[in-house]
């Protein structure tokens, strides 16, 4: 008898599996289902269901490079909400352990601790050092 775990893993090996314009297409079809038991139009879950259907087929699709490239490209134009996409509980926990500061010199981006008050940062990319709060 095979394990329910290893047949998930043989199941899902080759396929393109959970990425962010997968889940913002589910999210978006969920939050239109919302909308849409209030408002009842049958346009509007057509739409809801383009959307599923979309978020379903790059999920259970072949791993491509079109895929792949796409999303990166998705990735790209929404920036900062990349990780709540990916992982809400881990980017959740981030945001109230560490704050994000951008290097004036150069504009990386610097994580740095919460609550400790005036702290001098160095850029990891080009070592200036500047003094800011967290």
């Amino acid at each position: 008898m095979s394990d329910g775990k290893q047949d998930k893993k043989d199941f899902m090996a080759g396929r393109n599996g959970s990425d962010e314009l997968a889940v913002a297409s589910l999210l978006v079809a969920l939050i239109l289902l919302i909308i849409n038991c209030f408002a009842q139009q049958l346009w509007l879950t057509i739409i809801i269901l383009v959307f599923i259907v979309y978020g379903l087929f790059r999920f259970f699709s072949p791993a491509s490079a079109a895929l792949s490239e796409q999303n990166e490209h998705f990735a790209s134009l929404i920036g900062p909400a990349a990780p709540w996409l990916r992982d809400p509980a881990a980017a959740y926990k981030e945001t109230r352990t560490y704050k994000h500061i951008q290097c004036p010199n150069c504009g990386q981006m610097v994580r740095v601790p919460r609550g400790k008050g005036a702290i001098r940062v160095t850029c990891p990319r080009c070592h200036e050092k500047f003094e800011t709060r967290s």
